[in-house]
């Protein structure tokens, strides 16, 4: 038997449930995996080292990696109704912002590059420190003061309201109102030196371990559950529902092309190098 192949995702409910059949053998024939599980910016960083066959990444920071991986087009995040929020503790409008400090996940980031986007369009002279601290200690930080704003996504978009945060901003609605594409979120790479047939037969995996956990949702519920957090279920499956869609099971033409724009816009204002998919 080949030796596993090394892929890191993330705890969250959309990539334990996408990867529970592949990770338990539950695909026939697929190539056996060796799970690591780590926060985005953590297998941002994993990427741009070069360490890892597979991983979850953020579209963002695509274009510095792919030299040595190649996006493929299947068990990613991307869809509509489902962007990074900007929360504070109080009413206030978005120019209120100015030489504010904002909290953010991490700087790599598909949300980072929206919030970019977003201010560059609705904060005159744009925001002051942007912080960066683990995605959940961000909501605690807006509601205690310690910053003024915070950039937040996952399942705090189900629950910014506990801790008594407003909206100010829907970077999802923003850029499907601006561009009328679904929002890039997650993406999964391989490493090029797999070569075309490994590639072909892990994506072929990723699929089947989508398909599988559609046509049998409760198999992954442990799964799921047991490295959510301490997630609610309902939350859980509400943040199930809203990551994973016929985009997880094919990119398509719609999601190469929604890609392409966001990295487009990042580089034209100078976010990111400029690349060709």
């Amino acid at each position: 038997m080949a030796d596993p192949l090394g892929i890191a995702y993330s705890p969250c409910p959309n990539d334990t449930f996408v990867f529970h059949a592949w990770a338990h053998g539950l695909v026939p024939g697929a190539p056996p995996v060796d799970v690591t599980f780590a926060d985005i910016d953590i297998t941002n960083g994993l990427a741009e080292r070069g360490d890892g066959d597979l991983l979850k990444v953020s579209y963002a920071v695509l274009p510095y990696v792919l030299d040595t991986y190649a996006l493929l087009p299947c068990g990613g995040a991307l869809g509509r109704g489902c962007g990074p929020l900007v929360l504070t503790a109080g009413e206030v409008e978005a120019s209120d912002l100015a030489g504010r400090t904002v909290a953010v996940p991490a700087e790599r980031s598909t949300a980072y590059l929206l919030f970019r986007l977003w201010v560059a369009d609705h904060v005159p002279g744009g925001v002051g420190e942007v912080r960066v601290m683990p995605f959940h200690e961000i909501m605690p930080a807006v509601r205690d003061g310690r910053v003024d704003a915070g950039l937040v996504i996952h399942e705090a978009r189900f629950t910014f309201r506990r801790y008594g945060l407003t909206r100010l901003a829907d970077l999802g609605e923003f850029w499907e109102g601006t561009t009328g594409h679904p929002i890039p979120l997650g993406a999964i790479v391989a490493r090029r030196s797999l070569g075309e047939r490994r590639i072909a037969e892990v994506t072929d995996a990723i699929r089947a371990s989508v398909r599988h956990a559609w046509a049998d949702p409760a198999a992954s519920r442990d799964y799921v559950l047991a490295h959510a957090q301490e997630m609610e279920p309902s939350v859980a499956q509400a943040h199930i529902d809203l990551y994973v869609n016929e985009f997880t099971e094919d990119l398509g033409a719609a999601g190469h092309a929604a890609v392409g724009e966001l990295l487009t816009r990042a580089a034209d204002v100078g976010l990111v190098p400029r690349v060709t998919l």
